[in-house]
């Protein structure tokens, strides 16, 4: 019998928790059958998956994966250069570069994006991207947003922007409702060598974060409703068990193999991999090597609107005692 601890703690972090003794198998056990069932049988965990190198394909919008009323969360590759300038009127959009360079060009100068990084573009700011070859995430959050790590750098006027960069008429979509699609509510021409040349009247920068490097969980960005970070997870840590009581946890897997157990299944993550944990469900990472994760919690739920890839496997008890001693 296996006795770990399970913190079951608030949003957003940092707030109250508490920390209980649990007998591990429990985790994984049926209910005790009563005179009558007071529950409902959950469905298990599912992965969305999407291929974390460049795969040539024709230019698309952004794939959604979760999408709530406060939050829109989704997977993007590109091999050329967008095809107008975007300003949000309600959210700050985040980016996490996946694979390949992209140049990220706005009215608060330019930023050159290698994989790891992530940027945080201001509600109401103008900005356009080229991409080479890569893949990248975005995070759409009601504004306003706050950096909680330090910048490794921040964006500087630039001019060109990017090699073969000749200035033209382009035109500017303005959108409402997370930026989604079919929420436009302006669109007109622009000269973006003026756009762009805005950067020298402004002040404000935009600020670039990289992955944390330390153990656990490094948290890069926060707003009223959500927070994002990255995870790093090694095999020496001791396996303990969380549960958040009043938020979501979305995980995207960067680097690195691990098992997610939960009350709604086990499932083995790679690169790639995004997975939903519903608020008030326990589950713990285990890994044999290293893992680095995205950690994000939502106050509110996010429903997946991508197609599962596959499915968490129930289990049942001897899952803790396989773990432990593998």
């Amino acid at each position: 019998m296996g006795i770990v601890k399970e913190t079951i703690d608030s949003f957003p972090p940092g707030g109250p928790a508490r920390v209980v003794r649990r007998r591990e198998e429990l985790f994984f056990t049926a209910p005790v059958p009563g005179p009558m069932k007071l529950w409902k049988d959950a469905e298990p965990l599912e992965v969305v998956s999407f291929a974390p190198d460049y795969q040539a394909q024709p230019f698309a919008p952004p794939r959604g994966v979760y999408e709530g009323d406060h939050l829109r969360v989704e997977w993007q590759t590109m091999d050329n250069r967008q095809p107008f300038y975007h300003r949000n009127c309600d959210v700050d959009e985040i980016s996490y570069q996946i694979a390949g360079d992209r140049t990220l060009m706005t009215e608060l100068g330019t930023v050159e994006h290698r994989p790891g990084e992530f940027s945080r573009i201001p509600v109401g700011t103008a900005h356009d991207n080229y991409g080479r070859r890569e893949s990248h995430l975005l995070f759409y959050i009601p504004a306003p947003v706050t950096e909680i790590a330090r910048a490794d750098r921040v964006s500087a006027p630039l001019f060109p922007p990017f090699d073969g960069w000749e200035p033209k008429v382009v035109n500017e979509l303005v959108t409402e409702c997370l930026g989604g699609l079919g929420h436009d509510v302006a669109i007109q021409p622009v000269d973006e060598q003026i756009l762009l040349e805005q950067a020298h009247y402004e002040a404000a920068r935009i600020p670039v974060l990289t992955v944390g490097e330390e153990t656990g969980t490094t948290w890069l960005y926060g707003s009223s409703h959500v927070w994002l970070g990255t995870t790093r997870l090694t095999a020496a840590q001791p396996r303990a068990y969380v549960r958040h009581r009043d938020a979501e946890e979305i995980q995207y897997q960067i680097s690195g193999r691990r098992t997610l157990a939960t009350q709604r299944g086990v499932v083995e993550l790679a690169p790639g991999d995004f997975v939903r944990v519903p608020v008030g469900c326990a589950f713990t990472s285990v890994t044999d090597d290293e893992s680095v994760s995205i950690t994000l919690l939502s106050a509110r739920p996010v429903p997946q609107v991508a197609p599962a890839t596959r499915k968490a496997e129930l289990t049942i008890p001897e899952f803790a005692d396989g773990v432990r001693h593998a």
